[in-house]
């Protein structure tokens, strides 16, 4: 897609409106621009000349700080060749739960109310206080939903993304079970209407949906290579959700921050949510006023 079609696109759909708190302003580095560092990042050239990377799948600080007593990215760093290792960072310090994120998502890929690919609950911490928690599919690097699909239809790619072969799968549902992130939906109903789309059906672009299969959240994975960031990260007006390439070491929000990844997770003390199954999630947590995700409540 052009940059002209995109601008179209963007043009075309209905607009959402925007929170009014003010989130925290994030810069570090030389500032990056959005369209600057995807277009390096869709051409895979590096991004030296526009800011301060590692050239590196992440720092030695963001590894022992994000991923102890494992190599960068795990099963990608292990010989694979992809020019992009795709990761999210979520700051929670900004959310205030205006849902927005999943919105955008559930209009840009017609999804019923109940095919959600990003949900925001309503946490409660040790200490009484109520926070958000966007929580899209963690992309793990050691994805249980994968080998126990007993016609492989979920896999993993070798940029690090989790997903499903709809046209494959027949629905036993045992990758929900497996999945410790409540991440995966089955689909019950015929899907929404959908127009023409930019891609055809495929694990990437999972649009419109398969009736009888389990969907789940896929980072907008066919946009990526032209340069987009997922829609749940555009359309966020705080400025929560990051889109990072861990092999060129920036990730982006929808609002025009742009930080170096490795240095933005370690000064921050990032953190994963769930460590202790194993999975080695690609998406890390800030939170910033002492939470405990894998031990705080529910509350919606």
């Amino acid at each position: 897609m052009s940059s002209d079609e995109q601008e179209q696109d963007e043009t075309d759909r209905a607009p959402i409106p925007s929170a009014h708190q003010q989130p925290v302003t994030v810069t570090t580095g030389k500032h990056v621009s959005r369209r600057r560092f995807l277009g390096a990042a869709a051409s895979g050239v590096g991004l030296a000349a526009v800011g301060s990377v590692s050239g590196v799948l992440i720092s030695r600080s963001a590894r022992s700080a994000a991923a102890p007593a494992r190599t960068a990215t795990g099963s990608a760093a292990t010989g694979s060749s992809a020019t992009h290792q795709w990761a999210m960072v979520i700051d929670l310090r900004n959310c205030n739960g205006c849902k927005l994120c999943t919105t955008a998502c559930e209009r840009y890929h017609y999804l019923h109310q109940d095919q959600t690919w990003i949900h925001v609950f309503t946490m409660q911490s040790a200490s009484g206080e109520q926070y958000f928690m966007p929580r899209p599919c963690m992309m793990c690097e050691d994805p249980p939903c994968v080998p126990v699909c007993p016609v492989s239809a979920n896999f993993r790619t070798d940029e690090g993304l989790v997903l499903v072969t709809q046209q494959r799968c027949v629905g036993t549902r045992i990758c929900m079970n497996a999945c410790p992130y409540q991440a995966r939906y089955f689909n019950w109903s015929a899907p929404v209407p959908a127009p023409r789309q930019p891609f055809p059906q495929e694990p990437a672009w999972p649009v419109p949906q398969v009736e009888g299969t389990v969907g789940k959240c896929v980072f907008c994975a066919a946009m990526l290579p032209s340069g987009r960031i997922p829609e749940c990260a555009s359309y966020c007006p705080m400025g929560v959700i990051y889109m990072g390439d861990l092999e060129s070491d920036v990730a982006v929000n929808g609002i025009g921050n742009s930080v170096t990844l490795s240095k933005f997770l370690t000064e921050n003390t990032a953190v994963r949510f769930k460590t202790t199954f194993g999975t080695h999630p690609r998406v890390w947590y800030i939170t910033g006023h002492g939470q405990t995700l894998d031990t705080d409540k529910e509350v919606a």
